[in-house]
């Protein structure tokens, strides 16, 4: 017999050789009908797999990511045989689940594909899927599997066989197909009720502009007909949504070639915007005791080699400044922190004088891929929202969920309210990818996981996501899609500290390293505007948008009149405009509409006799006619009951 110990604690006993879905069976037939995928002392495997030794098993279902990866790797399996019985002779690569679905990358050969062939290959799929065929595991020699691909002629098998330890080489079949593969599937084809393929790009193999260019083919599927229309649904709302259409309709940032890629230009409505978003924050950091410093956009090589920067992300920044003086060498400022350190570093500190919290809007510049660019959310140039506090152990604890306190104020002003707390820790079997001590480390972890513990957050932990100087509590946040972003991060680093020997002096008179902490809770500029244009599809809080009333004046007769409205809620700190153009009412509302101003006031004859304005309300119409002051009170009482003071 062997005990199997469930997620909840519970441990059930089996006869050795006993399934995933024997154990699923146990628990109800109802469960085990939605069971699709399982991990066994962490370890994907099949739910047909014989279970031999004492262990902790879960069961997945399509609600869970683990069962959704499952479903599409398994889909990219299907997707691969439809290729191969549609196109003989094409060689496949690899064909992995993502985040949105699967793909596979093919070499082709003498066959030419283009997204008009989609349908077809969704209707073999289809066929295939129909035939609810098992997917097996089983094991290969190298010998055997890289004699199989030789007789192929698959040179991209081969490669990937090559690099494989004998002993840990298995392959999945189903139907008539095989193919390499570590495992992880669903139990059979038939699951898959729907299948849409989504594009046809291009991509290198092993992603090396000096290899082949292979075609790749990206799909989505659905254990249902319904949850493939409310997906392409929520695309084409998606598409509505889309941060680059609404930042050129709304008139809030630019791109141009001659700048450069990735380089965004604000414009006036989008540079106001991001300065209300800057004010508050500011605001709210004042109250918390942080103080604004400024530095240069570049630094001496010497600066990022200290602090690690340079040898974990030199080959990938800008290349070096050279000035005239031999050996100088300067780059363009990819961290804000180790600038934030030589501050720190220009006065000895006691400390009575901790915590210091250095806070600074911070443009810093990355040289990523041009592939890799997309709109605000991956940019070369971009704005942190960055601040670093030092501090003493002691004060550690409190200040971590001093900081936790300020990023959910952040989101909850702004309207993200659904949000689970990602703690990242770094990855025991690469120790090579981190700086700092053991102890150092093991310290940093616990301070962050008490912290989430203390305040309560939802929280899950996941290990080789720290950074290379420390591990962090990231907030993964769900916008109005459905989608989840990576908003607000914080760090605890006892490493940079080290590495520009930065003291204070103790209450015994010694000196002492202080620990800093990172942290930005808009994370950068650039990508929170970008999210929060998706998440509110360009109707902003009413307390930061741009402009909030546009006056339209039924004809010239009435312009003195919505000039003196319009004077009057300055007077009131509300941000409005006059639109006296030559145009017929009609379209002047349906373009105020358009730009998503909340509220419209139109004045004409009777309104300027009786002194009131008509009011429109975005996407609600008429809400009635009032007087100015009135409308005034409307505006601030919305405002105010949709925004919360920050209490330290």
């Amino acid at each position: 017999m062997i005990g199997i110990t469930l997620p909840d604690g519970t441990v059930k006993q089996f006869e050795s050789g006993a399934t995933p879905m024997d154990v699923a069976l146990s628990i109800s037939e109802g469960f085990a009908r939605n069971v699709i995928s399982a991990s066994f002392n962490g370890t994907k495997l099949e739910t047909t797999t014989p279970l031999t030794t004492d262990g902790s098993l879960t069961l997945y279902t399509w609600r869970d990511d683990e069962g959704k990866e499952a479903f599409w790797h398994s889909s990219a399996h299907i997707l691969a045989q439809a290729l191969e019985q549609l196109y003989p002779g094409i060689k496949l690569t690899i064909g992995p689940a993502i985040d949105t679905g699967f793909y596979y990358d093919v070499d082709f050969g003498e066959h030419t594909i283009s997204e008009k062939d989609l349908p077809t290959i969704e209707k073999k799929m289809l066929e295939i899927a129909r035939g609810k065929h098992t997917f097996s595991m089983r094991e290969s020699s190298k010998a055997a599997a890289l004699d199989f691909y030789k007789k192929q002629g698959n040179q991209y098998k081969v490669e990937l066989i090559e690099n494989l330890e004998d002993g840990t080489i298995t392959f999945c079949d189903h139907d008539t197909f095989t193919d390499l593969c570590r495992g992880g599937h669903i139990p059979n084809t038939g699951i898959i009720k729907a299948v849409k393929l989504m594009s046809v790009a291009g991509a290198y193999w092993r992603g090396d502009e000096n290899n082949t260019q292979l075609t790749r083919i990206y799909g989505i599927s659905f254990p249902k007909q319904k949850d493939l229309k409310e997906y392409l649904e929520l695309l084409e709302e998606a598409k509505l949504r889309d941060h680059r259409k609404l930042g050129k309709e709304l008139e809030l940032f630019t791109f141009s070639q001659k700048v450069g890629q990735g380089l965004p230009l604000w414009l006036p409505k989008g540079t106001a915007l991001r300065e209300r978003l800057e004010n508050f924050l500011k605001k709210a950091q004042k109250k918390a005791g942080y103080e604004m410093v400024i530095s240069p956009h570049i630094a001496q090589k010497e600066l990022y080699v200290t602090s690690g920067h340079y040898a974990k992300y030199g080959e990938d920044s800008f290349q070096p400044i050279k000035t005239p003086n031999e050996g100088e060498e300067f780059f363009l400022k990819p961290m804000n922190c180790p600038h934030h350190c030589e501050m720190y570093k220009h006065k000895p500190w006691s400390y009575k004088d901790l915590p210091k919290r250095f806070a600074e809007f911070g443009t810093v510049y990355r040289y990523e891929q041009s592939g890799e660019l997309h709109g605000l959310t991956r940019v070369r140039g971009f704005t942190q929202d960055d601040a670093h506090i030092f501090c003493t152990p002691d004060h550690l604890d409190q200040e971590f969920m001093n900081v936790i306190d300020l990023v959910l104020y952040v989101f909850g002003s702004l309207g993200f309210a659904d949000f689970t707390a990602q703690v990242s820790l770094r990855d025991p079997e690469k120790p090579e990818k981190y700086i700092g001590s053991e102890e150092n480390w093991e310290k940093a972890e616990s301070a962050i996981l008490n912290a989430a513990k203390a305040k309560g957050l939802n929280y899950i932990v996941e290990t080789g996501e720290a950074a290379f100087y420390g591990p962090k509590l990231d907030f993964m946040v769900k916008d109005a899609l459905g989608r989840s972003w990576q908003l607000g991060t914080i760090q605890v680093d006892y490493t940079l500290p080290e590495r520009f020997d930065l003291t204070y002096k103790g209450s015994d008179n010694e000196l002492h390293r202080p620990i800093m902490i990172h942290r930005a809770p808009f994370g950068s500029m650039e990508r929170f505007v970008a999210i929060l244009l998706e998440h509110t599809g360009g109707n902003f809080p009413l307390w930061l948008m741009p402009e909030q009333v546009s006056i339209l004046s039924l004809s010239e007769k009435y312009e003195n009149y919505a000039e003196k409205v319009l004077n009057s809620l300055e007077n009131d700190e509300i941000r409005a405009l006059v639109d006296n153009r030559n145009e017929t009412i009609g379209k002047k509302i349906r373009e105020a509409e358009m730009n998503k101003f909340p509220y419209m006031l139109i004045v004409g004859e009777q309104e300027e006799k009786d002194g009131t304005v008509s009011v429109r309300k975005h996407s609600e119409g008429d809400i009635g006619t009032m007087t100015v002051s009135e409308f005034s009170e409307l505006i601030n009482t919305e405002i105010k009951k949709n925004t919360v003071d920050f209490n330290v």
